[in-house]
């Protein structure tokens, strides 16, 4: 991937995907299947992360592709990518996240606004997840149910956010 404080760094290959729009992309794509409700960004993150990668528009995100200028004849094209990535995250956001971050000026700035608003490490929620870890019990559930638990617990633990 481009080198995200040189956004020149994109290859052809990297501009050729990131302005790219399959026919089956549109407006109204659902990019995962878990909206976000204002906890468990971790996890909706990473799938967001996942979901764009594979539609090769995290460079809208991550900053390895800024606005072209006005004279560019790629500013077309980033307009129509960079709206349809905002379009995609406004899916996945209840009405209230989207309704507050609708006004961002790219995706980029949106991806921002949700990181600063709920990827912050907090520490009562640290201390929660560590609480449960600490109390549960496999109980009825099947081993496989039970394990997923605990492994779902660990990595909201572990996330480096």
């Amino acid at each position: 991937m481009a080198d995200v404080l040189n956004p020149t760094a994109l290859s052809a290959e990297d501009l050729a995907q990131a302005y790219s729009l399959h026919p089956s992309d549109h407006l109204g794509m659902l990019l995962v299947s878990k909206i976000f409700v204002g906890n468990g960004f971790g996890s909706w993150k990473r799938g967001m992360l996942v979901a764009l990668s594979t539609k090769g528009k995290l460079f809208f995100i991550d900053g390895s592709l800024e606005k072209p200028a006005a004279t560019s004849p790629n500013l077309k094209k980033w307009i129509k990518c960079n709206d349809m990535v905002m379009a995609w995250i406004l899916n996945v956001v209840t009405k209230d996240i989207g309704d507050s971050i609708i006004y961002a000026t790219s995706a980029r700035d949106m991806w921002i606004q949700l990181e600063e608003r709920y990827g912050q490490a907090n520490g009562a929620k640290n201390y929660q997840v560590q609480r449960q870890i600490c109390t549960i019990s496999q109980g009825a559930n099947d081993i496989a149910t039970y394990f997923t638990k605990i492994k779902t617990l660990w990595d909201e633990i572990s996330d480096p956010r």
